[in-house]
């Protein structure tokens, strides 16, 4: 190398300690595997936490979605047909059981509530004639029969004088004669009497069979007036009116319906899956869209049915074909609320619900063993009818004034 080129080489830098080619190696794996077991620590306890979660709550619960609120929907009918003069409630509105939601016209009624009770008074007086004439055909048989007895008597006194020859044969014989005449007078006043008395015999004015008779008609005549106001069987809100004021109505037409809001339960459709842990009296809390998770409904199982949904409807579905493909079914059941719960956060008819069941007590029945004996429904408004009715015809009977429906 000639010196030029020595001269316009770049200095070479400056000798310094020797670099490790190892050199921070251990101190980043380290921190990696930290990093590493953290992450994994983590994965670690949340999947067994979620497995415990799992074996101890979500194992033991069944949840579904697909539940709606139910509820009774009392038909009001007519029992009477009538033309409509007036309406005095209107959907919406609460009512109470008794109230008159419908006054029909009460004209042709009380036309013939009116006949009723002219037969029955007429009855009555027959009945009293009757029995007045069974007394007089006693009085007649006793007259009968006296004249009989002074008939014999007479002919027992002509018996001796004809003996004595003082008396013709002719008067003897009319003496006897006299004497069948007053035996056939008396058999037929006998039967007379009988007759008489066959009518009113063996029962009081209350309880003769054409008094009764007329009673019975009376009685349907009256109710069939009372029935023209249309009462509410039971307490509820009314919901879907469907009459009109002048609107003529038979006799059974549903006129509105009256839903008891304090008498609601949902109806839980579960996956047929579901079903093997749910047992009758389990404990159910139910969430409502209308409240949120803001209140929380508490109630229990109170019966699976007996199918499932597709099995019950109009048109159930017939698989028995070429192409088939499975659906799950769902079998609804019942969730029964509490009462209480229901007045202080009232439902409505159909509203969903998401229902969540505890499934950890599996000592209640599947289906229900024993058949029910109490009522699941029953009024008692139509008990007072029957009764005033009869006080009303009785009151009749006795010659008081008509008591009105």
């Amino acid at each position: 190398m000639n010196e030029n080129t020595r001269e316009n080489a770049p200095a070479a830098p400056p000798a310094g300690p020797p670099v490790s080619p190892t050199a921070g190696t251990p101190t980043t794996n380290g921190k990696r595997r930290k990093l590493l077991l953290i992450i994994v620590t983590i994965f670690a306890v949340v999947a067994i936490g979620w497995l415990l979660l799992w074996v101890l709550v979500f194992s033991r619960r069944e949840t579904t979605d697909d539940a709606y609120v139910a509820g009774d929907q009392v038909g009001v009918s007519a029992q009477t047909a009538g033309t409509v003069v007036a309406l005095l409630a209107d959907d919406t509105q609460r009512v109470e059981g008794g109230q008159v939601l419908v006054q029909l016209d009460p004209t042709d009624n009380e036309v013939m509530l009116a006949h009723a009770a002219a037969t029955l008074s007429l009855s009555v007086r027959q009945t009293q004639q009757q029995d007045e004439m069974a007394g007089e055909a006693d009085a007649q048989t006793a007259s009968r029969r006296l004249e009989l007895k002074q008939a014999e008597d007479e002919l027992a006194r002509r018996q001796p004088l004809l003996e004595q020859r003082a008396i013709a044969k002719e008067e003897l014989e009319r003496a006897s004669t006299a004497v069948e005449v007053a035996h056939a007078n008396l058999a037929a006043a006998t039967r007379q009497a009988g007759a008489a008395h066959a009518l009113v015999e063996g029962s009081s004015l209350a309880t003769n069979p054409a008094v009764q008779e007329a009673r019975a008609q009376f009685i349907q005549a009256w109710i069939a007036a009372r029935r023209t106001r249309v009462r509410a069987p039971t307490a509820g809100y009314v919901a879907r009116r469907n009459v009109q004021v002048g609107q003529r109505v038979p006799a059974g037409q549903t006129l509105l319906t009256i839903v008891p809001l304090d008498k609601l339960w949902v109806d839980a459709n579960f996956k047929e899956g579901q079903l093997r842990s749910l047992r009758i009296d389990q404990p159910v809390r139910i969430q409502s869209d209308l409240y949120g998770g803001k209140f929380e409904f508490h109630g229990r199982v109170g019966g699976m049915s007996a199918g499932t949904g597709a099995a019950f409807s109009l048109l159930p579905a017939q698989n028995a074909t070429g192409n088939w493909i499975k659906v799950v079914q769902r079998v609804p059941v019942r969730i029964l609320l509490d009462a209480k719960e229901l007045i202080d956060h009232p439902l409505r008819i159909g509203l969903s619900t998401l229902v969540n069941v505890d499934t950890r007590d599996q000592g209640g029945a599947v289906l229900a063993a024993v058949a029910g004996a109490a009522a699941t429904a029953s009024t008692s408004i139509y008990d007072d009818d029957f009764r005033a009715a009869g006080q009303a015809a009785d009151a009749l009977i006795r010659g008081e004034p008509l008591i009105q429906p």
